[in-house]
């Protein structure tokens, strides 16, 4: 492990619990979110369970933007670690109201500076009209985000969400996505979301961890480990890579939005959006077919340049190619599921220039909000 980083999250988790070992060392940005994501199982949960001092591995060491939490010589225990933790089930106390719920374990006083303040995770969170209510009174999707507003609250410097989608059914989990994009986009806090949901993660992460068997597989920007090869990620039958666009404009005579990704454009049929805002798209590798020339007289709207990096096979009579977008040497990167005979086909080869045709775009943000 290297020296403390005062603008990053660095841990190394070693040991044995029972029969499962494990040995999980990554370092992430101390902003934005960072997903763990691997199979049941794979130490996901014990990982979360570390960093909160819940669970004390001797030997191993946990920073937190080069505050030393844990090390050879220093143990936090859970007390004396400002992190907000979010259950799978909210566990809100039932004999209070959902105010006593929110406040409960809030430090007195104002919040400090950099904290935030009741009002702010009341209007985050969409629960104002819920503060006197029993918890027994709420829905499902109601109580977990009475919990991240109580965790919020407790003015924690890293916030961990262990699996707080899990024990919701689809209609509910669609319902909260929402609030959770609402904190990422208007809050400077870290968090650690853990995750087996591939789509939650997609919505949400910028930084990923994968994790197999008790040990990290890989960790890095979301976008590059989703278009590594030699990552499962990749290889899987629903790869695909996400993209944050910035919207420039929108026709309303067709329905389309106009996003850019790194000097590249894209259209898409969408609601209007705020000119300037954030979006996260996602391009499946299958909706990407690729061309020797720009395609004439075609359905298709979004035909970008882009270079071939990297091709490795995919299952029987399919290939994974891995494109770099736009001109010059961009750092984007997408996927294309191609049938190895229309590799031959074509003649193409790593290094080459050829135009990427993309059949499908999912816009995976939120709704836009009017309140920006």
């Amino acid at each position: 492990m290297t020296a403390c980083d005062p603008h990053r999250i660095q841990v190394a988790f070693r040991g044995s619990l029972g029969r499962f070992a494990l040995d999980a060392c990554f370092a992430a940005p101390a902003t934005g979110v960072t997903a763990i994501f691997g199979p049941s199982g794979c130490g996901k949960t014990t990982v979360a369970r570390c960093l909160a001092g819940l669970q004390h591995l001797p030997g191993s060491t946990c920073t937190i933007e080069g505050d030393i939490w844990q090390n050879q010589s220093v143990f936090r225990r859970p007390h004396q670690r400002p992190i907000g933790y979010v259950f799978q089930e909210a566990s809100l106390f039932q004999h209070l109201s959902v105010k006593r719920n929110l406040l409960y374990g809030a430090p007195r006083g104002a919040p400090a500076p950099d904290g935030i303040g009741f009002d702010e995770v009341i209007e985050l969170l969409g629960v104002g009209h819920l503060l006197d209510r029993s918890p027994q009174n709420l829905s499902g999707g109601e109580r977990q985000r009475v919990a991240i507003g109580r965790a919020l609250l407790s003015q924690p410097k890293l916030l961990l969400m262990d699996e707080p989608l899990s024990a919701l059914d689809h209609l509910t989990r669609n319902e909260i996505l929402p609030f959770l994009e609402r904190l990422h986009e208007r809050l400077s806090l870290p968090v650690i979301y853990i995750s087996h949901d591939i789509a939650e993660i997609e919505r949400l992460a910028d930084h990923l961890v994968l994790m197999h068997e008790g040990k990290v597989v890989a960790a890095g920007p979301l976008h590059v480990l989703q278009s590594d090869p030699t990552l499962p990620l990749a290889r899987a039958r629903d790869a695909a890579v996400s993209f944050d666009a910035t919207v420039e404009a929108y026709d309303s005579g067709y329905g389309l939005l106009r996003l850019r990704i790194d000097g590249c454009q894209l259209q898409i049929p969408a609601p209007p959006v705020a000119i300037g805002r954030r979006q996260r798209l996602r391009i499946a590798a299958s909706d990407v077919s690729l061309a020797r020339s720009v395609p004439h007289e075609s359905s298709i709207l979004n035909v970008l340049p882009a270079r071939i990096v990297a091709k490795s096979s995919a299952g029987p009579g399919e290939v994974i190619v891995v494109l770099a977008l736009g001109p010059g040497s961009p750092s984007q990167q997408m996927l294309a599921r191609i049938t190895l005979r229309s590799w031959d086909l074509l003649e193409l080869a790593e290094g080459m220039n050829i135009f990427a045709q993309i059949k499908g775009v999912s816009l995976v943000s939120g709704p836009d909000g009017s309140d920006d």
